[in-house]
């Protein structure tokens, strides 16, 4: 991986892959025009350079290729329009692997746009005739509908005859009204509005009369299935037909025209049918036209759509470089590795010699002070953990990196946390499905939760094997103790003693091999034995972890050469936090090891309240009172060391470096001059701030003195939550699984399966599903606040380099 020869700056440590990120050096490229795009592809290929945009300055339009990104741009449109209408017509892109065939930017837009202008021809032709199709169909309904209508008419069925009955009577034939009248469909749900306003707008000068459509059918201008009612309505006069016509255009009610001879509807029916079967084959004909080219567009469509975004980005790429003075030259900066020089340089070369340039391109290394991007060369498996310490902050360029311990420490916190090898074993085999399964699922694109399961993969297997790992030690499966590594330790007194809780037990061999006695569990002194192991085990881990992040503070400092770090902030710090909780921490190891009953709290309390006072029988060995006044001593002097010294140094340091460079630019020559004056103007102007610097290194110290107590108490999480996963299987297994076995004994097996029904899954979704979760978050707020506090600033900014792989990654 890693170039074993390369020179570190500190060179104090062993050159690893993620303990530091990789060197990188600002690099300036002169790129002839000519060449500029293949070289910029080819950049993109091999996926190790982040270019710098030196048009900053520069609006989109304002740039060389605008007009090239809008053409990207309108091709991408049109995929998109292809993409739908493949999805509408339930044909997928083809995902075979085909010959692949250059393909000309030009001709593809040439092409794409032809494509485009077909497809919206026949669409357009498609819907007019799918409109008209839908039109007769409901034509068709009415004229179906008419005789129902007619039997309900009023009087003899005749549309001449008059409406009232005064008019009947009437001799004078001048007097009677000819009726005018509507026929067509209203949709169903708005049938009672529309007869009400009909009947206020008319003030009930009409009759109307609707008839219900047992099958809803589809609307000609929305295209869905609605359901409708067909209605007749008779009016008189021209005020009272242009309100119905208004109104119908209102409820998009569709109207049809008939006639009320039968003669003719009859006609008209069969009419309408030849048309709907003529119409209903043109409508196939051209389905199956838009389905061949839509076929002929998904053969291709997956290469035509990588070329557009290859494309796109070569030409956003291509706007952030800046064009020479004579624009026959594009010049390109950008960060870059160390080790990718080489690979940089021949992609160059294989530029200028594709594109027969007659010049070849330029590369060198520019120096530079601005602070580097942060780049870690990661696998699937470190690659979670790696997103775990960037999910707090990005490391600064080659800061000791957490993702290295993180991969041990993370897992193993969380199986303190969540110790059964019982439910282990169910995480690992959950898991390790995804990992054989691993090449289908990286090709398929998974929902929210189980992409972030995918993705955590090798992070939960080690969860896993950790939580295995601490079960045996608790042992523990599913809150069951087994004897597998032997008998224990303890029997009781006397052969009819039966019950280990209330008899008690006695030591009759040597001590269980390995974690935690079987006979632990069960008996009366299980919880106050579990609780004091489990307590003082997790102050052990978090004592040893924040020393951990202490001494990687002090490889931070050997590595960028800040000596003022490591005698005013990693000495103290250390001094500091094992006088008082490292002292803790011994104790608890002496008191095992001794089987003392000295009370550790009392201890504690005391070196602070009467340091002097005789220990009585809480001293655990000779010399504890006078090791507790040094080191309460030390701890008292470590709170000034930080604070105070580290200050008035910088601000010395500060007027030496003034009185320096005025020294150079006395005697340099005339470069050394520019240079230091070109320095002088960036960086030496800035006033030193002795106050900010101050109270700074004051909120710095008074961070670390309370956060040692407060990141110590911290770690108790462990024993608290490991405590809280014990007694929650223990009490589904007692209460679902165990009373239902001894409750069988008098009745039938149907308890007893729905006994275990429930254990199963309150085990999955309480303790699979929502304990783990919960040790996760406990574990990484672990890692983030008490851990990398000591040490990790996380102020840098991740590599992202040109790169289509990337590419394909963000889009998919």
């Amino acid at each position: 991986m890693a170039d074993p020869g390369r020179r570190r700056e500190g060179g104090c440590c062993p050159t690893m892959d993620l303990m530091r990120s990789e060197e990188m050096q600002l690099v300036q490229l002169i790129v002839p025009i000519e060449s500029a795009h293949l070289t910029v592809s080819y950049l993109g290929d091999l996926g190790l350079l982040q270019f710098k945009d030196l048009n900053a300055d520069k609006s989109p339009f304002q740039r060389t290729y605008a007009n090239q990104i809008k053409r990207c741009g309108e091709m991408a449109r049109k995929l998109h329009f292809f993409s739908e209408q493949m999805s509408k017509a339930g044909i997928s892109p083809s995902t075979m692997v085909t010959t692949r065939t250059h393909v000309d930017f030009d001709d593809l837009e040439i092409k794409l746009g032809e494509l485009e202008a077909e497809l919206v021809e026949v669409n357009a032709n498609n819907q007019k005739l799918q409109q008209t199709y839908n039109e007769l169909l409901e034509y068709k309904l009415v004229l179906q509908k008419q005789r129902e209508i007619e039997a309900h008419q009023i009087g003899d069925g005749s549309l001449e005859s008059p409406l009232l009955l005064e008019q009947e009577m009437s001799s004078d034939l001048s007097k009677q009204v000819k009726l005018g009248f509507f026929c067509g469909l209203v949709p169903k749900e708005k049938s009672m509005a529309f007869e009400r306003i009909l009947f206020r707008a008319t003030r009930g000068n009409v009759f109307l009369k609707q008839v219900e459509i047992d099958e809803p059918v589809t609307d000609p201008v929305s295209g869905e299935k609605v359901a409708k009612n067909v209605f007749v309505v008779f009016f008189s006069g021209e005020r009272a037909k242009t309100k119905i016509l208004k109104i119908c255009e209102a409820f998009v009610a569709n109207r049809y025209p008939f006639t009320e001879d039968f003669g003719k509807q009859m006609q008209m029916i069969e009419e309408v049918s030849g048309r709907i079967s003529e119409l209903k084959t043109t409508i196939d004909i051209g389905l199956l036209h838009r389905d061949n080219i839509l076929k002929n567009i998904a053969h291709q469509f997956e290469q035509w759509n990588n070329l557009v975004r290859r494309e796109k980005s070569i030409f956003h790429t291509l706007n952030m470089l800046s064009l020479d003075v004579t624009k026959k030259c594009l010049v390109a900066e950008g960060w870059s590795p160390v080790f990718a020089s080489s690979q940089i340089q021949d992609a160059l070369q294989r530029a200028s010699f594709d594109s027969n340039s007659q010049v070849g391109s330029i590369f060198q290394v520019l120096q530079t002070r601005e602070l580097p991007p942060t780049y870690f060369r990661t696998n699937k498996f470190t690659t979670a953990f790696q997103e775990i310490v960037d999910a707090y902050g990005v490391a600064k360029y080659q800061e000791a990196n957490p993702g290295v311990y993180t991969i041990i420490t993370f897992p193993f916190l969380f199986a303190v946390m969540f110790g059964d090898w019982g439910h282990g074993l169910c995480l690992l085999v959950a898991t390790l499905l995804l990992i054989i399964r691993e090449k289908k699922l990286s090709s398929q694109k998974l929902g929210d939760i189980m992409e972030m399961l995918f993705g955590g993969r090798y992070v939960i297997v080690m969860m896993s094997i950790f939580s295995i790992y601490t079960g045996l030690i608790y042992n523990e499966f599913f809150s069951v103790p087994f004897e597998l590594f032997g008998p224990s330790a303890y029997a009781c007194r006397d052969s009819s003693c039966r019950d280990a809780t209330t008899e008690g037990l006695i030591k009759v061999r040597r001590a269980y091999p390995f974690g935690v006695d079987p006979k632990w569990h069960g008996s009366r002194s299980e919880l106050p034995f579990l609780n004091s192991l489990k307590m003082k085990m997790s102050i052990l881990l978090g004592v040893a972890q924040m020393n951990l992040g202490i001494f990687l503070s002090y490889f931070n400092a050997k590595f960028f050469r800040n000596n003022l770090n490591i005698w005013y902030q990693f000495v103290p710090q250390l001094i500091f936090l094992n006088s008082l909780f490292g002292y803790l921490s011994l104790l608890i190891i002496v008191k095992w090891c001794t089987g003392s009953k000295a009370d550790l709290y009392h201890v504690m309390i005391y070196m602070f309240l009467s340091p002097t006072d005789d220990l009585g029988e809480n001293q655990l060995f000779p010399g504890q009172k006078t090791l507790q006044l040094v080191l309460l001593a030390l701890a008292l002097i470590s709170v000034p060391w930080m604070l105070f010294p580290k200050p008035f140094l910088l601000k010395k340091q500060h007027q030496e470096r003034h009185q320096g460079q005025a020294y150079a630019m006395l005697h340099g020559n005339d470069d050394n001059m520019l240079e230091v004056e070109a320095d002088n103007g960036s960086h030496d102007h800035e006033e030193f701030e002795f106050s900010e610097v101050f109270v700074h290194q004051l909120i710095h110290t008074i961070e670390f003195v309370l956060g040692a107590v407060s990141n110590t108490a911290s770690y108790l999480r462990l024993w608290a939550l490991s405590l809280a996963h014990s007694e929650l299987s223990s009490v589904f297994y007692e209460k679902m699984t165990k009373r239902r076995v001894s409750f069988c004994r008098f009745n039938n097996v149907f308890i007893l399966i729905i006994g275990f029904i429930v254990f199963i899954f309150a085990t999955v979704g309480v303790l699979l599903v929502m304990e783990t979760l919960s040790a996760f978050l406990h574990a990484l707020r672990l890692h983030w606040v008490e851990f990398q506090n000591k040490f990790y600033e996380g102020d840098g900014y991740k590599f992202s380099p040109f790169s289509f792989t990337l590419l394909a990654a963000e889009d998919d």
